[in-house]
């Protein structure tokens, strides 16, 4: 089999900031020829989880989203902070996004964003067993809406294309395959 993987030749950055970074690579392909400049977005991995409560509520939020300049309707989740695991992040952000604690964690899958111009991965998890033990506490630019649905009504939403985030659809199709729901 051909070998596809480019060769990295230099890197240097163009724009660094805390939610995005912006590098330009100079590369190589296997054929030789150097591709100059390629542009990476660096951004920190993500975390999402379909998180159902003790009586199996699935909890979803909705949020305004600038960039698309519409209120989306999503599952919880965020950024890993440095030096923090995915695992810990998720149950931190469905805590700060919800109030919740959860029985059980279950990792599903890691997925990228757009591996031709993006480095970070999101993993996604299945909550389980969820209680309430206080309300949320939101970061400065988060105004978030939590709302809860069955899994009969999170299945409707998700194949009326009512999710808007595909990360987040791709982590609910997951969960229902994991929970016997769809097949």
């Amino acid at each position: 089999m051909q070998e596809l993987k480019w060769k990295l030749l230099t890197s240097e950055y163009v724009f660094k900031d805390t939610w995005a970074t912006l590098r330009s690579d100079t590369c190589r392909m296997p054929s030789g020829k150097i591709i100059k400049p390629y542009y990476v977005l660096e951004y920190p991995d993500w975390v999402n989880a379909v998180a159902l409560t003790h009586d199996n509520q699935v909890i979803l939020i909705k949020q305004y989203r600038h960039a698309a300049q519409e209120v989306i309707l999503e599952i919880p989740g965020g950024c890993i902070d440095k030096g923090e695991s995915p695992e810990d992040a998720v149950k931190r952000e469905l805590l700060e996004e919800t109030g919740y604690v959860f029985e059980r964690i279950e990792f599903l899958t890691s997925l990228y964003a757009n591996p031709a111009t993006g480095n970070n991965k999101t993993h996604c998890f299945l909550a389980t067993g969820g209680r309430k033990i206080q309300e949320q506490n939101l970061d400065g630019g988060e105004e978030i809406v939590v709302e809860l649905v069955s899994t009969k009504e999170l299945k409707g939403l998700l194949l009326d294309n009512k999710i808007g985030q595909a990360l987040h659809s791709s982590g609910i199709f997951y969960a229902l395959m994991h929970l016997k729901l769809i097949v």
